[in-house]
């Protein structure tokens, strides 16, 4: 059975106002809309769904599924297909899921900022934290980069709601049977062809794992915060030894500021990414130049690392 009590208290602090609420058709976005618009008569839920196109009549489906049950709610909706955004987006990552996931962003953003909304709510839930600090410690990631995620945070101009992140998956998916709510199952996320469902299966048989995995990622945030905050901004052409004499965690992170300043998208700064960018200042026989996502080239001479605006322009420039 639910803890109805859990799962009102997840979406009581969502502040009163006008929200778009990312909703795919699977359970947690399903069970988050219907939590929103049964316990909060205080908001007015904006409802938006992105067919990816990847499989086929099942996507389309998902699509009407979407409309439909905004209907049933009596709730505005903006229901997109990916080809219809991807010409709105520029310097697309390469790599599909981090390709899939800036477009759902770039889709909120628009929906918020065509409708005035305050922002958008998404159905992040507490296993999946635990899934991605995985992923992310397979891609050998640094601290910072295991943290958790927050409630709260702003992608650019995006302000993004994660009210559940309190709540298990299991908790949602008995709410929804309570409720006798239908929702739509991807087929995909059962295929072992994926490494997050492999991560997901794992972690479904040892819930033990989970439970450390979420308070690892709760530390980890708490370091990220520091870090945020300790670590020094640069100018736009800054010496040297400004990122040099850093440790490295505050160098990444001063680093990552600095590139995504000027344009590099956030999930492509990886810790090599920035590593190359903390190696040109401190090893003078390191390369002087060096791309960054975003269309990026960064030069190092006499002592300053400053990006070419030749390379931005399209100009010639120099090898």
């Amino acid at each position: 059975m639910p803890d109805p009590a859990a799962l009102v208290t997840a979406v009581a602090h969502v502040p009163p106002g006008r929200w778009a609420v990312g909703v795919s058709g699977g359970p947690d976005s399903v069970a988050l809309l219907s939590l929103l618009a049964r316990q909060r008569a205080d908001l007015a839920p904006h409802v938006v769904h992105l067919d990816h196109q990847l499989r086929g009549d099942a996507s389309a489906e998902d699509a009407e599924f979407v409309a439909r049950l905004a209907a049933q709610l009596n709730r505005p909706r903006t229901i997109a297909r990916r080809d219809e955004i991807e010409p709105t987006v520029d310097n697309l990552p390469t790599n599909p899921s981090a390709r899939y996931r800036r477009l759902r962003l770039a889709l909120f953003a628009q929906v918020v900022r065509a409708h005035a909304l305050d922002g958008v709510i998404l159905a992040h839930h507490a296993d999946d934290p635990a899934e991605t600090l995985v992923h992310r410690l397979l891609r050998s990631s640094g601290p910072t980069g295991l943290a958790g995620m927050n409630a709260t945070s702003r992608i650019g101009e995006l302000t993004v709601l994660r009210p559940l992140l309190g709540v298990r998956r299991a908790q949602l998916l008995d709410y929804l049977h309570e409720t006798r709510q239908p929702w739509r199952d991807d087929a995909s996320n059962a295929s072992p062809a994926y490494l997050r469902n492999r991560l997901r299966s794992l972690l479904a048989r040892a819930p033990q794992l989970t439970e450390a995995l979420i308070d690892l990622g709760a530390c980890c945030g708490a370091l990220r915060e520091w870090v945020e905050r300790t670590a020094p901004g640069l100018d736009e052409a800054f010496p040297v030894a400004r990122l040099a004499d850093l440790p490295t965690i505050l160098a990444r992170a001063s680093a990552s500021r600095w590139l995504r300043a000027r344009g590099a998208p956030a999930d492509e700064l990886t810790p090599d990414v920035l590593d190359r960018l903390v190696t040109m200042s401190r090893d003078a026989a390191s390369a002087a130049r060096r791309h960054f996502p975003g269309r990026i080239l960064v030069r190092r001479r006499a002592g300053m690392i400053f990006v070419d605006p030749d390379a931005r322009s399209g100009k010639k420039v120099d090898r």
